[in-house]
């Protein structure tokens, strides 16, 4: 369809964005994509202006976790490329829907080492499904269809667009095109009977969910399922949600800092079930776990490439999750007596490793993640969102933070820094009604913590809980494991952060010792739901205690 009146080529994507049903991008903005900009300026389209482009695409991988549709950035060339690439990277290996438009040096300019100007083919190539340049003004709707075709199917990712600026001033002449069909896979009657025969011959079947690909629906039609089989359910690293934690199938998750348990059950699992996720490094202990060539695992993905897969596979059906949740109540299954047991044995062990235990009677006690995490867990509401980045901070998170309601979790399983506060930020604007709890270190947040003032400036109210150890904990784990007693390079001094989200217009608190801890949460609660502003709790802790303690013995 041609356009009513006569449009620019920058007019020409924001109007193809509407037409996908994009309501929100992130941006920083830049010279090289002022007509873009001039478009958003009349559309139905919320324009969130960032502090810095890393944090801008976070934001944007975030929201695409949150909707299952491409997540949106615009940045400029050159340096704004360099910034956003953190989460270009991150959407690559976390499969998450994005596209990013990074503006360019004119035509006309090119390799004559134009201001600003790099090649962006050369940098992206690797780590994208597709990467575009807007040569042709008539192109720009041909263009918007395909990266977001491109950033859908199959094995979802990130896709970059380049727009030269002055291409994107010239008139639009071709036509507005809709959103191109992407294919979801299916399950056959002969994949649903071959599933039937390995799931009577099992005793202790396991089911593993993961990705992004789920939505509220086929989370709920796969824990029914799961819950009326008794069969139970681990989680991939970093994909908690999709089953309740609170489930009595939830069996708890794999990665670093993960279960015991729930890896042992991995291992001795008989017959395992990955929906909507392989069995990577990560999740397999650097590909030690369920390497034996006669272990039995069916994968559920639409990916034919089976990408980061490790170990022997039984049967591949090719569908997304959703689509092979809704095929499950179509199963033939009996329970057999062993997997209440075997469900009832990995549950109990989830349970005791997520419960932070009794306070310790003593007076003036320092603060502690653990302390602070007793007392702010009973109050979460149900459908509350947790994200964190990366960091040993994130190890209190994920064992003692519930996640109930899909979506639940918003983190980097590439391992990546610097994502808590955008990826709340992204939450809290998706999901106004829910509250968005954030774990953050202290190194981890000096990263883009300065998109708390965007959240500020935009009505979004995450809770931050920054651990503030003086240090980069993670690779101090590393260096005493490898190094002991020889610290380097990894030792921080810390601003008063309480200060500085003070001065963002948050709601903050530095808490030292344990019996400032009820006071900080209730009143930084407060400030979230009925001030409707940021909090932020600067917890200051041990800096010898990296991660917390062992669950108590025989989990």
């Amino acid at each position: 369809m041609s356009p009513s009146t006569p449009i620019s080529a920058g007019h020409a994507i924001v109007r193809s964005l509407e037409a996908h049903g994009v309501d929100r991008v992130f941006e920083v903005p830049g010279e090289s994509f002022l007509d873009v900009l001039d478009g958003l300026h009349d559309a139905g389209i919320q324009t969130v202006v960032c502090r810095q482009e890393g944090g801008a695409t976070y934001a944007a991988e975030a929201d695409g976790k949150l909707t299952g549709r491409p997540g949106v950035a615009m940045v400029t060339r050159g340096p704004g490329a360099a910034n956003a690439m953190v989460a270009v990277h991150q959407a690559w290996q976390d499969a998450t829907p994005l596209v990013l438009f990074v503006g360019l040096v004119p035509l006309g300019h090119r390799q004559r080492e134009a201001f600003q100007e790099f090649d962006i083919q050369a940098w992206f190539h690797t780590t994208t499904k597709r990467v575009f340049v807007l040569d042709e003004p008539g192109r720009a709707s041909e263009i918007v269809a395909e990266a977001f075709f491109a950033a859908r199917s199959g094995r979802r990712g990130p896709v970059v667009v380049g727009l030269p600026e002055d291409v994107l001033r010239r008139p639009f002449d071709g036509n507005l095109l809709d959103p191109l069909p992407v294919a979801d896979g299916a399950v056959d009657a002969a994949e649903l009977h071959a599933l039937e025969e390995l799931l009577a011959a099992a005793r202790r079947p396991l089911v593993m969910t993961g990705g992004n690909e789920w939505s509220p629906a086929g989370a709920a039609a796969m824990t029914a399922w799961l819950e009326r089989t008794g069969i139970p359910a681990i989680t991939q690293w970093r994909a908690d949600g999709v089953v309740p934690s609170d489930s009595p199938v939830f069996a708890g998750t794999l990665g670093y800092r993960r279960d015991s348990a729930a890896a042992a059950a991995l291992d001795d699992a008989d017959l395992l079930l990955a929906v909507g996720t392989v069995l990577g490094e990560v999740d397999t202990d650097g590909y030690a776990l369920r390497q034996r060539p006669d272990a039995r695992t069916v994968i559920v993905s639409i990916d034919p490439a089976r990408t980061g897969h490790s170990g022997p596979v039984t049967r591949h059906i090719l569908a997304r999750p959703d689509v092979f949740a809704a095929a499950l109540p179509a199963l033939d299954v009996t329970p057999h007596p062993d997997w209440s047991s075997w469900c009832r044995r990995l549950r109990a062990a989830e349970e005791l490793s997520a419960d932070p235990g009794a306070p310790a009677d003593e007076p003036a006690a320092p603060a502690s993640m653990t302390a602070l995490m007793r007392e702010l867990v009973p109050q979460l509401p149900r459908d509350a969102i947790l994200t964190y980045g990366a960091g040993n901070h994130s190890g209190w998170a994920q064992r003692f933070i519930p996640t109930r309601v899909y979506p639940a979790l918003l983190s980097t399983r590439n391992g990546s820094m610097g994502y808590s506060v955008p990826s709340a930020l992204a939450a809290c604007l998706r999901h106004p009604d829910r509250l968005v709890v954030t774990v953050a270190g202290d190194g981890e947040f000096m990263m883009n913590g300065n998109e708390l003032a965007t959240a500020r400036q935009y009505g979004a109210a995450p809770l931050v809980v920054l651990m503030d150890n003086g240090q980069f904990g993670t690779i101090r784990a590393h260096q005493e494991r490898f190094y002991p007693g020889r610290v380097s390079g990894t030792q921080l001094t810390n601003p008063d952060f309480a200060a500085i989200a003070a001065a963002m217009g948050a709601f903050a608190a530095r808490v030292e010792r344990a019996d400032q801890i009820a006071g900080a949460v209730r009143g930084a609660l407060a400030a979230v739901r009925d001030e409707r502003r940021p909090a932020l709790l600067h917890v200051v802790v041990d800096p010898a205690v990296l991660l917390p303690a062992a669950p108590p013995a025989g989990t």
